[in-house]
């Protein structure tokens, strides 16, 4: 049952609920890390370069993990983002319906998605039923559906708990970069070349991959650079830098990135099996790529997972003014709107939303304007444009709206990416202690089927270790 939340008193009340606070207090440049698209259970809160913490929003309580060690200096300027796919873990052997492992996992995917990545079986998924974990020796995972073939030793997957990337402040070195994977517990140090030299002021960083698809269809025909579907009437170069996946029939298992596209043919790197007529495809939002800006200056930086390399972007129309201290940067998937989700003139998937920080002003880069590797920035002029967002502001999307926190006043707003608008939330009658730049806002979905959810905003208290929510339906 679905009902509409009209904010009708004593029936809707934006009521706060106060959560387990957190076993430590909040302090400057620490933030919490959660998924995309609001549906983990896992969110990571970096108290400081070594010292982290899962909470379980099913649960809610909160566990330590062990320390990230990162390196640099811990304040204004750490960030992270979750990516949805774990590392990649070798299987040992399997079946059908299960995948084995002598690697260090737990039972947090149950009810996730494994995908494999390798063997007869790769970019194959299916839905993880059970897991028996035995850390002495070779644990299980079982899913339904069934593969097709049964799943041999050296075959990779991952699981759809996620890795949380994690970027520290300071002077930039060895372990300034990393990632922790829940799944097996594991931190990996990754690469920093062509990153700044120093990171200072306030920084954001964001993953696009959200998993949805934006269209899919049949293949009418194939070359070895190119995937064409003459039914579609696709906006020209509208999925550059997205990502096509051959999901059945020949070439089956291939992903690559867009570089071009016209009304009914897409341009990619070259297919290692060319794709023909018999071959199904659907295009999503890039799961390769993550992206910082900040640091009071006009530069973005895009980070290859595949790679583990950085990219200085350079955008064919540049930001006109340096984001500053709390500053934003939300990546925006599918809303459900006929409109924008179009995959004739599809706006999902193709659009960062960033407040410039210490004002109300609003900037939007286009990930698929211009070449493959460029972009490009324009101003969103907006109406109500006179509250001012400050160096402590915080801020998350869902659906259309990207939800607000306006520095230490507890004063929350909503701008709208359909109507290009902004509108009053709420107000926490908590006050917050001293104010403190960091991410301190997040939304979560508890969802049982379609039809079936709750969706709450999360808050942490500055300076403090109080945790509130409310529900926004």
């Amino acid at each position: 049952m679905t009902l509409t939340q009209w904010n009708i008193p004593l029936v809707d009340r934006k009521s706060r609920q106060m959560m387990t606070p957190l076993p430590v207090a909040t302090g400057a440049g620490s933030f919490l890390i959660t998924d995309i698209n609001e549906i983990g259970n896992l969110a990571l809160f970096v108290s400081s370069a070594t010292v982290h913490y899962l909470y379980h929003h099913n649960e809610d309580a909160w566990v330590q993990i062990p320390s990230g060690a990162l390196a640099g200096t811990f304040g204004a300027g750490s960030c992270g983002a979750r990516h949805r796919w774990s590392n990649v873990v070798t299987a040992n052997g399997g079946s059908t319906t299960t995948a084995t492992t002598t690697a260090n996992i737990n039972d947090l995917a149950k009810g996730k998605t494994i995908r494999i990545l390798t063997g007869s079986q790769a970019w194959q998924e299916s839905t993880i039923t059970d897991i028996l974990v035995l850390p002495w020796g070779t644990s299980t995972i079982t899913f339904s559906p069934a593969l097709p073939w049964a799943i041999s030793n050296t075959d990779t997957f991952q699981v759809s708990v996620g890795v949380f990337y994690i970027k520290n402040a300071g002077t930039t070195a060895a372990w300034i970069f990393r990632s922790y994977d829940p799944f097996t517990s594991t931190w990996t140090t990754l690469a920093n070349t062509w990153l700044p030299a120093t990171w200072t002021i306030d920084w954001k960083m964001i993953t696009t991959a959200t998993g949805e698809v934006m269209s899919s269809w049949t293949a009418t025909a194939a070359t070895s650079t190119t995937l064409t579907c003459a039914t579609k009437t696709y906006t020209t170069n509208n999925w550059i830098n997205y990502q096509v996946r051959i999901t059945g029939g020949t070439g089956i298992w291939q992903i690559r990135t867009i570089t071009a596209n016209t009304a009914t043919q897409l341009t990619v790197a070259a297919w290692t099996v060319t794709p023909d007529v018999t071959s199904t495809f659907e295009i999503t939002p890039n799961e390769d790529f993550v992206y910082v800006l900040g640091n009071n200056a006009l530069t973005l930086y895009r980070y290859s997972i595949s790679g583990n390399t950085w990219t200085t972007m350079a955008p064919t129309t540049g930001r006109t003014w340096a984001p500053s201290a709390g500053m934003s940067a939300n990546f925006c998937g599918k809303i459900w709107d006929a409109t924008f989700d179009n995959e004739n003139n599809c706006l999902a998937g193709r659009y960062i939303y960033s407040f410039r920080g210490s004002s109300s002003s609003l900037d939007r880069f286009d990930i698929a304007w211009g070449t493959a590797w460029a972009g490009a920035w324009v101003v969103i002029s907006y109406p109500w444009a006179a509250e001012t967002f400050s160096s402590w502001s915080s801020y998350w999307l869902y659906g259309k709206y990207i939800y607000i926190k306006a520095a230490a006043t507890n004063r929350y707003f909503k701008y709208s990416i359909t109507g290009n608008y902004i509108e009053p939330f709420s107000t926490l009658m908590y006050t917050d202690w001293a104010a403190v730049i960091w991410d301190k806002l997040w939304l979560h979905v508890y969802q049982e089927s379609w039809v079936t959810k709750l969706v709450r905003l999360y808050n942490l208290r500055n300076t403090g270790t109080e945790l509130h929510r409310v529900m926004i339906f």
